[in-house]
């Protein structure tokens, strides 16, 4: 069965640990446009453009790409990218074996960092961005004494930047309480992960030990919405991806989604989108 195209860092020097790149993207683009069809990562991925016209498409979203503006995708996620010849910027890519804070406060920045695909800045505070991925590039390309680790202290850095900065365009998260942000942010990465085995409140309540009814107190002061309903629009946006992003038979994609009824797997999707797997397919693709 085939299934979502997933790429590798094809990073330009050996690491011991982990795996990371970082890319001038006018060495990348040579004067051509780009463009990456539909596929996913198995590290974060963060395309910063100081110039940059096209589109990204993020799990079924698209954006305009404008100048300014800095997009970071989680392991997992599927998008496609049309690039302009003329864009000038850095592409950074990374796994946790490379980049594993230790810092419960550093995790959380990442964390926090992963779940805004696209941020947009003022041209000053881009800069500032921009300036420590300078010097990150400058590190790579040294590959001087210690630089693996100048390369981490430096992520560290840009992540403390990248949220400091950060102003949402697409989600604003109300005022919470930090114990219920970050047991949702939590609760995010085990939809990613879990989705194909784990499809309800309960489990989630007890990987994340908490009740049913504090989980949902959680989800709804965060958006708004009930545990059930996060974990239904986890199952909808695995179901597109496989829809768009492969041509598996129905049946299958049921099946790899962790559905052996096919007829309910049907159904769900349809009223959660108003069409059939199928249907849905033919429309998009």
């Amino acid at each position: 069965m085939k299934s979502i195209p997933v790429r590798h860092i094809n990073q330009k020097i050996g690491l011991d640990e982990g795996r990371f790149s970082i890319r001038r993207i006018t060495d990348l683009l040579k004067g051509n446009d780009l463009f990456h069809d539909l596929h996913r990562h198995d590290y974060f991925f963060v395309l910063a453009l100081k110039k940059g016209k096209g589109t990204h498409e993020i799990d079924f979203t698209s954006y305009n790409i404008d100048n300014n503006s800095i997009f970071i995708l989680r392991p997992g996620q599927v998008h496609k990218l049309e690039l302009k010849a003329d864009s000038l910027g850095y592409i950074m890519e990374f796994n946790t074996a490379f980049y594993h804070p230790a810092n419960v406060f550093a995790i959380q920045r990442l964390k926090k960092a992963g779940n805004k695909n696209l941020c947009e800045f003022q041209s000053v505070r881009f800069d500032k961005l921009l300036h420590i991925l300078d010097n990150i590039c400058i590190e790579e390309d040294d590959r001087s004494y210690g630089y693996k680790e100048a390369i981490k202290s430096y992520l560290d850095l840009f992540f403390i930047e990248f949220t400091r900065q950060s102003r949402s365009p697409t989600k604003a998260i109300p005022d919470a309480n930090t114990y219920s942000q970050e047991k949702f942010e939590e609760l995010l990465l085990l939809l990613d992960a879990n989705i194909t085995t784990h499809k309800t409140v309960s489990k989630y309540a007890e990987l994340l030990n908490l009740s049913g009814y504090q989980i949902n107190a959680i989800t709804k002061s965060m958006v708004g919405k009930t545990a059930s309903a996060l974990i239904d629009e986890q199952i909808v946006l695995e179901t597109k991806r496989h829809l768009l992003a492969t041509s598996n038979q129905i049946k299958d994609i049921a099946f790899n989604l962790g559905y052996e009824d096919i007829s309910y797997f049907i159904r769900f999707f349809k009223k959660k989108t108003g069409l059939t797997p199928e249907a849905f397919r033919q429309k998009f693709k």
